[in-house]
């Protein structure tokens, strides 16, 4: 079995190369997987591994960064390792939005518990913050997804909302909601709101018939989707597009199996077509040999 642990902190950190550095060599030493970002604002991370083996990744983390505690962790498991590799990115923004976090507001969380009172309030504008490809794997009954590609166009988005109404948002882990709630904050927003720990502790701590939460949570590794209680969703990756496609999705005739789903079918060209499908027949045949091929993306 695999834990997997979500986390992230803003504080100002320096000498960013030199821990990123020994941070790397202490996952490659200890089979530590997953991404982690860093900035001088903060840090942002999903990582895998054994059980114990996670849990001395994390204080380590934590003694490299001088973190007494994240700001928002979370923890799920897996019977396969979710990640590929361990990739430790440099980056100007822990979330790309043009403006950056070093001490947070608190009193704006709210707790999975009381999520749905606020939501259901008729004044309130529920605001999925997230691309619309995950949008539309699952959302929460009633929520407006702006339809960005690119978190820096969230801002041009956001300035054209209603300063009278609550403003509840969330996001996977709930790092997006940070930046955003701050941007609001100085447009003049008094009622602004997310959702404490993002989709992930909700659908940890809620139970499904309580739940105002529809279809299955997107997740930035082989996982794909979760559902309630962080189980497997049932989500699979188009190998053409790389987006996330349903059962039924592949019931369509565009569907072909490491080739193209009903997302990319139209656009892809013939010669992307049967380079896939060259790739999907190498993967076939190491499978059938017992080996990993190095483009097979999914386990």
């Amino acid at each position: 079995m695999f834990y997997i642990s979500g986390f992230y902190k803003f504080k100002r950190i320096v000498s960013i190369k030199i821990k990123k550095k020994i941070l790397q060599n202490y996952f490659l030493n200890n089979s530590i997987r997953g991404t982690i970002i860093v900035s001088n604002e903060g840090i942002n991370g999903t990582i895998s591994a054994k059980k114990n083996n996670l849990k001395l990744a994390i204080s380590k983390i934590k003694k490299i960064f001088k973190i007494n505690k994240f700001d928002s962790q979370n923890l799920s498991k897996n019977q396969f390792q979710p990640f590929h590799r361990c990739k430790i990115k440099i980056k100007k923004e822990v979330v790309p939005m043009g403006i950056k976090i070093f001490k947070r507001k608190l009193k704006n969380h709210i707790e999975p518990s009381k999520w749905n009172k606020l939501i259901n309030n008729k004044n309130t504008l529920l605001i999925d913050a997230r691309k619309p490809f995950e949008f539309n794997v699952g959302t929460f009954k009633g929520s407006i997804n702006p339809q960005v590609n690119n978190f820096r166009e969230f801002p041009n988005y956001l300035k054209k909302l209603n300063k009278k109404k609550n403003i509840a948002m969330f996001c996977t882990g709930g790092i997006r909601c940070e930046k955003a709630s701050l941007y609001l904050e100085k447009k003049g927003f008094k009622n602004v709101y997310q959702l404490k720990g993002g989709i992930i502790s909700y659908l940890k701590n809620i139970k499904k018939n309580q739940s105002l939460w529809k279809g299955e949570c997107y997740v930035f590794d082989n996982r794909i989707s979760l559902k309630h209680g962080l189980k497997k969703g049932n989500y699979s990756m188009c190998s053409g597009c790389r987006k996330p496609i349903s059962n039924i999705d592949k019931k369509s005739k565009k569907y072909e199996l490491g080739v193209s789903c009903p997302n990319c079918h139209d656009s892809l060209t013939i010669s992307q077509k049967e380079r896939f499908r060259m790739r999907q027949k190498q993967i076939v045949l190491a499978k059938k040999l017992g080996k990993k091929h190095i483009f097979q993306k999914e386990f």
